[in-house]
């Protein structure tokens, strides 16, 4: 369902929304109090409202207010206000700064003719962030045959999520994956063993891990031919990598992309990157690491994902070897972009229930099964920050969890003000989780207050925990130099006598010629996406000058 609540210029954004009524419900009001009432409607009979819009001056109230009531009712619908011409200037000031703090999504001009598809534009936009963060798929690209609550199922699924593709989870009882499972070459009982896979009309396969699915969709390195040395091998696909496979294919090198998990790094899993340039109502990292994929495959990049790299031999005037669990690429420069891990909490208990409610990162696809619940974010970057305001759309409360007395030192200024505005989200400083557990997923969390020690159980469903970063680089073994955090050196900040001739190696390169390092996994780099995003477009030129002196 759609919701116009337009009390002084319904003609105008009825005819505007017209172009919408073949996919959704298009519901008109005239105020706050009718509009809530019609919210209440739709949520008691399950009817799911992707978006609602509203002019800028209401008969009944302040349009903050109006916002904050409508998100109590439906938190997931995205929002929109379209100012009239007449007001649109007058209003500007005040309800851009409300867009700043996260009250809606968009601040728009109504439309003043046909064919405003700047403003139509926004709107696609927003439905269709609602649509792959919220509404069920209408037609799964990938059907899951698995048990409920199955984590290799919910890991498979989120990775899909990553890379863009709708699934659904079935139950093997039900019709839908009894069907699955009657064209199965294979017995009814290997669901045990893992979920059913059916996948672009092909046969239904087992899937034993993460890696299964990535191979029967994108292959596996092996697939290159081992006779071919290509120019350019990048290992992992975060922002930094994904830069450097669109720079070096479009000016005309052989690239290929290892890696180890879905598209996009830890920045994949962000459900909403507001401060990326370019992107004024904000981007999903899915989104923006799945469009730099398309211009990559678009310049003849190659990506092959769901293999770890686990070594790296330098070629010493020969091409690089770069092994993989699934095959070796020989590449005559590499660029090493393989980001940063989460740390891990080192609970015991919570780590055995890591799928089971206990989740590393983001996990988007997870907000969807915790309505009603309570959740903890454990976290105090951009990503925790992003991951809680999303949570905020599907749980009961949200609480993020952070060691520092506030967010200042480690979170972007717009994110704190959206989670000051937000009354579902609560911060706890000084504080961490010292115990977990429940019966066959997590149930509740033991927290303790640094500053007083004193500890206390709460009950939970859900447990995200953001912890910082550790460099995901011990495949690289003693072959590239790094600091004691393992970190990865370039240029200067390698030690002078591992320089040639007494000169330091390029600005991005390793102490190993032909080898660089860009992204959050070098010493130095700065942790944001653009940054990264800078770094993997900086390293092609450095490429070029390595290629052109051998």
């Amino acid at each position: 369902m759609i919701v116009l609540c337009a009390p002084e210029h319904p003609e105008i954004l009825v005819d505007e929304f017209g172009r919408y009524l073949r996919d959704y419900d298009v519901r008109t009001t005239a105020s706050t109090a009718e509009t809530s009432a019609l919210l209440t409607t739709a949520r008691a009979d399950g009817v799911p409202v992707a978006l609602l819009v509203t002019e800028s001056r209401l008969p009944d109230s302040h349009v903050f207010p109006a916002f904050g009531q409508w998100r109590s009712i439906m938190p997931t619908a995205r929002r929109i206000v379209a100012a009239h011409w007449e007001y649109f200037r007058a209003d500007a000031d005040e309800l851009r700064e409300g867009m700043a703090k996260g009250k809606y999504d968009a601040y728009l001009l109504m439309p003043r003719g046909v064919r405003d598809e700047e403003f139509h534009t926004a709107i696609t936009e927003l439905l269709s962030d609602w649509g792959s963060t919220v509404a069920a798929p209408e037609v799964a690209t990938v059907q899951l045959v698995a048990p409920a609550g199955d984590p290799l199922a919910a890991g498979i699924r989120d990775f899909l999520d990553r890379m863009g593709m709708p699934s659904e989870v079935l139950a093997p009882e039900s019709d839908a994956g009894a069907a699955i499972l009657a064209g199965y070459d294979g017995t009814p009982d290997d669901v045990r063993r893992g979920p059913i896979v059916s996948a672009f009309s092909r046969a239904p396969t087992l899937a034993t891990s993460v890696r299964d699915v990535a191979a029967s969709i994108y292959g596996t390195p092996s697939d290159i031919d081992v006779e071919t040395v290509v120019d350019l091998v990048v290992v992992g696909a975060g922002p930094a990598g994904l830069a450097a496979a669109v720079y070096g294919s479009s000016e005309g090198l052989s690239t290929v992309v290892v890696e180890s998990e879905a598209i996009g790094g830890q920045a994949g899993t962000s459900s909403m990157i507001r401060n990326y340039l370019g992107f004024p109502r904000g981007i999903s990292g899915m989104r923006l690491a799945q469009r730099a994929r398309s211009q990559a495959i678009r310049f003849g990049t190659r990506f092959f994902t769901g293999w770890p790299v686990v070594g790296l031999e330098p070629g010493d005037g020969e091409p690089h070897v770069v092994r993989t669990e699934g095959g070796d690429v020989r590449a005559r420069t590499v660029v090493i972009s393989s980001g940063v891990a989460y740390r891990r909490l080192g609970v015991p208990a919570l780590e055995d229930l890591v799928g089971f409610g206990v989740f590393y990162g983001a996990a988007v696809s997870a907000a969807r099964e915790l309505e009603g619940q309570d959740v903890i974010v454990v976290g105090g970057g951009n990503s925790a920050g992003q991951a809680a305001i999303h949570l905020a759309r599907f749980a009961r409360s949200v609480t993020i969890l952070i060691r520092r007395p506030d967010l200042a030192e480690t979170m972007s200024s717009y994110l704190i003000g959206e989670i000051a505005y937000n009354d579902v989200i609560k911060v706890r400083p000084c504080s961490v989780i010292v115990d977990g557990g429940g019966e066959g997923r997590l149930q509740w969390v033991t927290t303790r207050d640094l500053n007083t020690g004193a500890e206390a159980r709460e009950e939970v469903g859900g447990l995200f925990l953001l912890l910082g970063a550790a460099p995901h680089c011990d495949w690289l073994g003693d072959t590239i130099c790094r600091d004691e955090h393992g970190y990865v050196l370039t240029g200067r900040d390698i030690p002078k006598d591992l320089w040639h001739d007494g000169t330091p190696p390029a600005s991005l390169e390793t102490a190993v010629p032909g080898v660089f390092a860009v992204g959050d996994v070098r010493f130095g780099s700065m942790k944001r996406v653009a940054a990264a995003s800078g770094e993997g477009s900086s390293v092609v030129p450095l490429v070029h000058a390595y290629l052109s002196g051998i």
